[in-house]
């Protein structure tokens, strides 16, 4: 008689995780089966009888950076940046990352946001290799992929709040009124839709850029220095507000930050110096 018994099967009383239909003949002989029970683990009784453990399967890093290197020429002279700079991010984590002013952070951010080009080594977001693309696939990648909050804001001064986060979703040919009023809701600035930014205070301002950041619905969101315009209060509320957010949203974060408060929000610090990129000791 054909049994369904849920995710084993009897032999001489012992339990196998096959997740199989079984006749009483195959019952009596044995699972030959190797695939294992929905959303469990290959057990100790399933190795026992001859069947190999499953490996575990890592997911691709959302962002991976090797070996990139950046320098600039001043006059005769060349500065190296970026020297060798590795990382992995893994999707939906965040990374805060510190230093000195002048370490070269905002570079940093502007070659992982693909805004430049390094001089060599490779940048790969969600699966693709950036370093090989043309400028219009970059500007595609840029579109689909990431969203960037700025600390000087970068909002257009002739466009209202409700306009400035409508922008880039109309340029993707998303539905963009309904989107963007939704996300300004989300950063309680229902009431500021049609205020220009010269209307508005520096905490509403740097407001309307998270929720264009997070109305664009990309898997990836940079920030650089955010709360860096702001006062310690403006900034916390800041703070919270882009980061719940991010949490909502499921997003993958890498933010650049001076702010050691801010930094420690992250899942991993990593600190900029002489170049070279390296875990903070304690997180």
């Amino acid at each position: 008689r054909r049994s369904r018994l849920l995710y084993c099967c009897r032999r001489r009383g012992e339990r196998h995780t096959c997740g199989c239909v079984h006749t009483a003949a195959e019952q009596s002989s044995g699972c030959k089966h190797q695939q294992p029970a929905p959303g469990l683990a290959r057990t100790a009784p399933a190795a026992a009888h001859g069947m190999p453990p499953f490996k575990t399967v890592h997911s691709p890093p959302m962002i991976q950076l090797s070996n990139i290197m950046k320098s600039y020429r001043q006059g005769a002279t060349v500065v190296d940046v970026l020297r060798g700079v590795n990382l992995e991010v893994a999707a939906g984590a965040s990374v805060a990352i510190v230093g000195a002013s002048g370490s070269g952070k905002s570079t940093l951010l502007s070659v992982m946001a693909c805004m430049d080009r390094p001089d060599s080594g490779q940048l790969v977001l969600n699966g693709r290799d950036a370093t090989a693309l043309t400028e219009s696939e970059l500007a595609q990648l840029r579109n689909r992929q990431l969203a960037i909050v700025f600390q000087s804001f970068e909002l257009v001064p002739a466009f209202t709040a409700l306009e400035n986060v409508m922008l880039p979703l109309e340029i993707r040919g998303s539905a963009a009124h309904a989107v963007a009023a939704e996300a300004l809701h989300a950063v309680g600035l229902s009431h500021r839709l049609h205020h220009l930014p010269g209307q508005l205070s520096g905490g509403e301002e740097q407001r309307v850029a998270i929720a264009r950041a997070l109305a664009q619905d990309t898997p990836i969101l940079f920030a650089d220095e955010p709360t860096g315009n702001l006062d310690r209060h403006t900034g916390g509320e800041i703070t919270e507000m882009l980061l719940q957010g991010v949490r909502e949203r499921k997003k993958t974060l890498v933010l650049v930050t001076h702010d050691p408060e801010f930094a420690r929000h992250a899942d991993r610090i990593m600190r900029l110096e002489n170049g070279v990129l390296t875990a903070e000791s304690g997180k």
